[in-house]
């Protein structure tokens, strides 16, 4: 049962809730301190900060992500820090002016739900991709069977209110990282309080940000970080009072444009996150709550030794919660399925958006003036 609009819980569900988009979160923020040498306590305190101030804001299960294409050229490209905080204060900037424009809402009124879908889809597929192909195999047939092994307490407790699944989940992945793959305790690096460390990038670390990391990010913020989370707190949240565009837009943009300050990495909304939070129980937010303490107190306490923290979540394991995460998105398509053209161009933009370089832009542009010219397709 979804508790009333505004109240906030922290029980076991809301804990089970607040793993739900670890397998998204995690290996980014990782893969970014370790590409860019960012500092990590930075990262994890602001980015757990900003999950709890996102909890308060909005009282539903409204995570804070790594921006993914931002961590994808990061990672690939080894992307220096100053860089990394340009293109963060751009990002943030640049969405403030749409909001403030009112480009935003324009944009949200001129795409179909059914292109939202689609990009929804290409989501799905790309996490389930990634899981399948990439995270579950990464432990030879040790992986093979602790994701079997997870993937079947997932589908037995999944909806469970009594006994959530995710903690079992972790706490098995944990027992097979420190006793079959050798993985170490984490030493506290330093007792105490670790501050974020204040950055101020200037000019043309911003520009150099804006061409290399902003301009690939915004299509798939728009899409994803903005349209599809307003879909889904809709589709999750139906007795609630719907998300604005123009909120969800306006917190985008202060999180990018404080992140950076802070030396932490750029960030967004997600219907991803929100879909995994719920999947594995969270219904308010509390369970976004829950993660940012968490995430934060990794940051003080284990800043330093962050890649030791990193092995107690061993791929297989979180390529079973991206999985869940993905197929959560995917379901999401089945209010198409007594329209056979929209549940097809759904699916086609869907293949498009995962498959495709700059797929999320092309599926988002190509997807309305395909739905505009067939005006029958386009259902709200």
């Amino acid at each position: 049962m979804t508790p009333p609009a505004g109240k906030i819980r922290f029980d076991r569900n809301e804990v089970s809730g607040a793993f739900g988009d670890l397998g998204t979160s995690l290996p980014l923020i990782v893969g970014m301190i370790a590409a860019a040498h960012l500092d990590a306590t930075s990262v994890l305190v602001v980015f757990g900060a900003l999950q709890v101030v996102t909890g308060l804001v909005y009282k539903m299960p409204m995570p804070v992500q790594p921006l993914k294409a931002v961590a994808a050229i990061v990672i690939a490209q080894q992307v220096g820090a100053d860089v990394v905080y340009g293109g963060g204060l751009a990002i943030g900037v640049l969405m403030l002016l749409l909001v403030v424009t009112g480009s935003l809402d324009w944009l949200a009124r001129i795409v179909p739900k059914v292109v939202v879908r689609g990009i929804q889809c290409g989501l799905g597929l790309q996490l389930g991709r990634l899981a399948v192909a990439d995270y579950v195999p990464s432990g030879g047939m040790a992986g093979y069977a602790l994701a079997a092994v997870a993937f079947v307490i997932v589908v037995a407790l999944l909806g469970n209110r009594r006994t959530p699944p995710a903690p079992i989940v972790l706490a098995l992945g944990a027992l097979f990282a420190l006793f079959v793959s050798g993985a170490s305790a984490p030493a506290v690096a330093a007792l105490g309080v670790h501050l974020p460390v204040p950055h101020m990038p200037n000019v043309a670390t911003v520009m150099s940000g804006f061409v290399l990391l902003a301009i690939p990010q915004i299509p798939l913020s728009l899409g994803n970080s903005v349209l599809a989370t307003k879909q889904v707190a809709a589709d999750l949240f139906p007795e609630r009072s719907p998300l604005t565009i123009r909120r969800i837009g306006f917190t985008y943009s202060l999180m990018n444009i404080v992140s950076p300050l802070l030396s932490g990495i750029p960030v967004c909304h997600g219907s991803g996150g929100m879909a995994g939070h719920y999947a594995f129980g969270g219904r308010t937010g509390g369970s976004v709550i829950i993660a940012g303490l968490g995430i934060a107190t990794l940051g003080l306490l284990f800043g330093g030794s962050i890649g030791e923290v990193a092995m107690l979540f061993p791929k297989p394991m979180l390529g079973v919660l991206l999985l869940v995460e993905g197929v959560a998105i995917l379901s999401l398509l089945r209010d198409l399925t007594d329209r056979p053209r929209d549940f097809a161009l759904a699916m086609l933009l869907g293949v498009v958006a995962a498959g495709l370089p700059y797929g999320y832009l092309v599926a988002l542009v190509a997807g309305t003036v395909l739905a505009r010219l067939d005006r029958p397709m386009v259902t709200s």
